[in-house]
């Protein structure tokens, strides 16, 4: 690992100046393929004087169509999902690799990252205060649909000879439809899936967050990296080697302790500043409220905050695309259920929790303060948010921002990888090569700026989101099944507690 790493950072050194033509190139070559991929994949509807994203509104309706058919176990699911949580129900004799809480922990840090921060700004800046209230709407819904998806990814996983697992919508794709007579249609289904989020996680869960991590650091010391990416993105590369060289187990042990750190350690601060504008909050309340049914100043009046509202939360929370359920599929039980109500927590805590928290910061400061961010946007208007109360956090911040970055990166390494093995199999050597290359993205990241090479990576993501939204629906009555059988054994008291087993 040490040669590697040196070998690295002498190849590094050596094509360092290089590197400023090499962007130009490759953006001129891929930045027609770009907009085409990204026109096809995000085309817009024109309703009234909005637009409206197609691949949003397949999420959406899909969304609503699971919460009415599982019955709105986005509610009464709830408080079982904290219980499994807990380790209530945790058989230690289950197959699988980690527990409810390390699988919950691992897709939360896949989630919770820069737009958290940033995204919600942008929603709030084009969409108006009221686009917060339709956002927290779709968490709500989402909700739902992880459930399905994360159910399915346990039903349906691989357990390999050595004790692990390989699940996620590659799988259930492939077998949910051959179970219906459609092996081929299954097949490819499958084998679109994979290679989809294979790419996705060395753009988008990759490149893009070592990519912001290094320009918050750079920013926030002054300049200090100017001309350091490849010393930034070699530090980062080797730090989240040492992570996903274990696989799963490894992950999960790092996410179980960072994801609740870094999500209470931004909460706690955000907070002292909404409490700090504490005279602000009923008005900024009131605006959310009223914003959602009128839209004042957004295009499109409501309709339009509406759709930023709820294509900010699909980007966050990333319910209908079925990326946790790779994590989700890992979890030691035997029951897909209750795997799938722990996923009921993952967009409650993204977006319910998360992401309507920064955007109560940015709201409070604006009664407080109008134009308290002048022509910022993303990340530094929620920057100067939390400034306007506490000079110092743009630090904090900053850390906070690499904590998400990191968590981000290291968890949809994971997805990559199962995308990987799906299509080229299991062999250890396979996955080392696949762990090699990722990590050299994280250092690419970090160095160029492949700005059409990132788009082409997110509209493949949320691409994939079509075929997996398609299975849904196939097998929704599945899980339907699955989960009134479930809460039948629960209420009869045949499944039991197994707490402090």
């Amino acid at each position: 690992m040490l040669r590697f790493i040196i070998a690295t950072f002498v190849v590094l050194l050596s094509l360092q100046p290089a590197f400023a033509g090499f962007d130009d190139s490759i953006n001129t070559l891929t930045a027609p393929i770009a907009s085409a991929i990204g026109a096809f994949v995000f085309f817009k509807i024109p309703i009234f004087d909005a637009q409206l994203p197609l691949v949003v509104l397949w999420l959406v309706i899909g969304a609503i169509f699971f919460t009415f058919k599982m019955g709105f176990v986005n509610i009464w699911g709830f408080k079982h999902a904290i219980e499994l949580v807990r380790g209530d129900y945790a058989n230690p004799k289950d197959s699988g690799e980690v527990s409810h809480f390390q699988a919950l922990a691992t897709a939360v840090s896949g989630t919770v990252g820069i737009g958290n921060i940033g995204g919600v700004a942008v929603a709030v800046t084009v969409g108006g205060p009221g686009a917060t209230f339709w956002l927290i709407m779709a968490g709500f819904l989402g909700m739902s649909t992880k459930f399905v998806e994360c159910t399915l990814g346990v039903k349906y996983r691989n357990e390999n000879p050595d004790g692990s697992v390989s699940g996620g919508p590659m799988y259930y794709l492939r077998k949910g439809f051959s179970d219906r007579g459609m092996e081929g249609f299954g097949k490819f289904m499958g084998t679109f899936y994979a290679i989809g989020i294979f790419i996705g996680a060395l753009g988008i869960g990759n490149m893009f967050q070592s990519n912001q991590a290094y320009v918050q650091l750079n920013n926030v010391t002054g300049g200090l990296f100017d001309g350091l990416g490849w010393l930034v993105g070699l530090v980062m590369a080797a730090v989240v080697f040492m992570v996903i060289i274990g696989g799963i187990k490894s992950i999960a042990r790092v996410t179980e302790k960072i994801v609740p750190f870094m999500a209470a350690f931004y909460c706690i601060f955000a907070i002292i500043v909404i409490l700090m504008n504490g005279s602000a909050i009923p008005q900024a309340i009131s605006n959310i409220f009223t914003g959602a049914f009128t839209g004042e100043g957004v295009a499109g009046g409501a309709l339009g905050a509406l759709i930023i509202g709820f294509q900010r939360a699909v980007f966050s929370n990333e319910a209908g695309i079925g990326s946790a359920s790779i994590a989700h599929a890992a979890v030691r039980t035997n029951e897909p259920i209750t795997e799938g109500m722990v996923s009921l927590l993952e967009p409650f805590i993204d977006t319910i929790v998360i992401c309507t928290i920064t955007a109560l910061v940015i709201g409070t400061a604006s009664v407080a303060n109008p134009g308290f961010a002048g022509d910022a946007t993303g990340i530094a208007m929620t920057s100067a948010a939390f400034e306007g109360q506490i000079s110092w956090f743009p630090i904090p911040l900053a850390f906070a921002g690499m904590l998400f970055a990191f968590s981000t990166m290291i968890s949809w390494s994971y997805y990559g990888l199962k995308g990987w093995t799906y299509l080229f199999g299991e062999a250890q050597i396979g996955q080392t090569i696949y762990k090699l290359i990722f990590c050299f993205f994280v250092m690419l990241g970090c160095i160029v700026q492949l700005g059409p090479i990132l788009d082409i990576s997110d509209a493949l993501v949320f691409l994939i989101c079509v075929p997996n939204i398609l299975g849904l629906y196939f097998l929704a009555p599945i899980v339907k099944r699955e989960l009134n059988d479930y809460m039948a054994r629960i209420n009869s008291g045949e499944i039991k507690k197994y707490k402090n087993v």
